[in-house]
């Protein structure tokens, strides 16, 4: 045995690792969070289950589930990226956390890149388990997989921008009250249990461009319609993504 076998090698570890670590440790904090845990699994499942048995809102010809669950799933995704995140990392900026982890080894880009990571994830497991309860409620799914996959990263984007920005410049309790009131405005107003076309033109010209909007139309022409790409909604998630990110790496305040 060398004299050197047992020396120290102070130094961060290796960049993917810290990634990984500050990933998984974002993933058990989302999942033990109480409050996100009711807006990320609890209330999109029971919507699902509830208008797709219970004939509430007229979805037009079809089943109900097969209009439900493209929406239910923009809907989960916009619990995740905007409304779940946006409120988690204002705290985290309030109680000093922020300020602590942008002074350790781990850059910043690494810790936001750890967090869109950690959303993904729970996206995942919230799909599955959406996907799962929508098929045996008798959902009925077309479409191209990849145009899906598409769709949702483009809306994971576009949410996770817009929930950073808030959470970066706003008091923790002005984003807890301004994300928990858009999610509700958006589930009412965005396309995702009520069709657009149930409301005025006017109405419908301007709800069209939302972001959730955007995404529950997109998987559901593609889901239930069996479209091959709709672009328009494609186009309008990558605009709000391109925004949204941009905003709030300029304006993202750490303390």
């Amino acid at each position: 045995m060398s004299a050197g076998t047992y020396t120290p090698r102070p130094g961060a570890a290796p960049l993917p690792r810290m990634i990984a670590a500050q990933t998984a440790l974002e993933t058990r904090m989302l999942l033990r969070n109480g409050e996100q845990l009711l807006l990320t699994v609890i209330i999109p499942t029971l919507l699902l289950v509830l208008f797709s048995a219970v004939d509430v809102v007229d979805t037009g010809s079809g089943a109900s589930v097969d209009f439900l669950a493209p929406g239910i799933l923009a809907l989960a995704v916009m619990s995740t990226a905007f409304t779940g995140q946006a409120i988690a990392t204002g705290f985290e900026r309030r109680y000093g956390v922020l300020k602590r982890l942008a002074a350790s080894p781990l850059p910043r880009w690494a810790l936001m890149t750890a967090k869109t990571l950690s959303v993904l994830v729970t996206e995942v497991l919230q799909i599955v388990l959406l996907t799962a309860i929508a098929l045996a409620l008798g959902w009925s799914p077309e479409g191209n997989p990849l145009s899906v996959l598409l769709l949702l990263v483009l809306g994971t984007a576009a949410f996770s921008g817009l929930g950073l920005l808030m959470a970066g410049t706003l008091k923790a309790e002005a984003t807890l009250a301004a994300a928990n009131l858009v999610f509700l405005l958006l589930l009412v107003g965005g396309g995702v249990i009520v069709p657009l076309d149930k409301f005025p033109d006017a109405a419908q010209s301007v709800l069209g461009l939302l972001p959730v909007s955007a995404l529950s139309e997109g998987l559901r022409d593609v889901l239930q319609h069996g479209a091959s790409m709709p672009w328009a909604q494609a186009g309008i998630l990558a605009v709000w993504a391109v925004l949204g990110l941009g905003a709030a790496a300029k304006l993202f305040r750490w303390e």
